[in-house]
């Protein structure tokens, strides 16, 4: 056996396999999916399930973008600026 089978699988070897996995779980997903369709297809509330599908997306939307768009200081480096103002400030005085 080589050193390199010892180790794990080579590089070729592992894009294979996560490329596989990739495609496993994209399978299994759109499976799901189809099942749940099937699901509310049946129902007479389809409507009230699509508006408030939107709205929950709608209201993910915001919260990414406000995660994203909005990015508080650093809390050391807020308090790194004030003990620096505090210094200039006390030796301002002396």
């Amino acid at each position: 056996m080589t050193q390199a089978r010892r180790q794990g699988p080579g590089g070729e070897e592992r894009a294979v396999l996560l490329l596989a996995g990739l495609a496993d779980l994209a399978v299994g997903a759109i499976g799901s999916a189809v099942g749940g369709l099937r699901g509310l297809l049946g129902r007479s509330d389809t409507a009230d399930l699509v508006r408030e599908a939107e709205e929950d997306l709608r209201a993910r939307g915001r919260l990414a973008l406000d995660r994203c768009a909005h990015v508080p200081p650093a809390h050391l480096e807020l308090l790194a600026r004030q003990v620096t103002a505090r210094r200039a400030a006390d030796d301002a005085d002396v």
